[in-house]
């Protein structure tokens, strides 16, 4: 149970951090992992990320954050684990939920569990922010310059395309396309 002091911790303006500035990310890809962490702690939370549900499970579990930010899919199981784990743990604390495969059952799901929002990939960290800080029971603000449809239908189908280690025909299978329509659409460059 929380005591008041770390409640009120938690309480702040959108526009400040609390005193409590910990912050735990675990995704998967490496790359995205390093970025978005260098990006948080420019923005003045104190990151530790992980790779895994398990490594994830012993960041919250050593030290409770008070965010967090967690990719749905992980190579070793599910990250809505972490999430509940983190809910269970530390009942205030701000998650979202980064993932590329989004959609409405596991949007419900993820609230449920505990997450504050429900954020599709690539999410940038100025989204990632707004959604984190934003006040209770309050959705963040919508982005100024949302990618377009083309760009998301485009990162979607990059992600799908490295997760079948760059297979051109098992790509085109899970995304029910012909194989020759992805290959022009990976040939192309990335719409704006």
């Amino acid at each position: 149970m929380m005591d008041k002091k770390e409640i009120e911790d938690l309480s702040f303006r959108q526009d400040e951090l609390p005193a409590d500035r910990s912050l735990v990310i675990v995704d998967d890809d490496k790359a995205f992992l390093q970025r978005l962490g260098r990006a948080m702690e420019q923005r003045g939370f104190e990151v530790r990320m992980g790779s895994s549900v398990s490594e994830g499970l012993d960041l919250i579990r050593h030290q409770p954050p008070a965010f967090a930010i967690v990719d749905m899919r992980l190579e070793d199981g599910n990250g809505l684990d972490v999430i509940a784990e983190l809910a269970n743990i530390r009942p205030a604390s701000r998650a979202i939920v980064l993932t590329g495969y989004g959609n409405f059952a596991t949007a419900v799901s993820a609230v449920k569990l505990g997450a504050v929002d429900y954020l599709a990939k690539p999410a940038d960290a100025d989204e990632v922010t707004d959604a984190l800080l934003a006040p209770a029971n309050e959705k963040a603000q919508p982005p100024e310059n949302p990618m377009s449809a083309d760009r998301v239908r485009w990162e979607h189908i990059q992600r799908v395309y490295e997760l079948c280690n760059r297979n051109v025909s098992e790509t085109a299978r899970r995304l029910n396309m012909h194989r020759r329509t992805l290959q022009r659409i990976l040939a192309k460059r990335a719409p704006k």
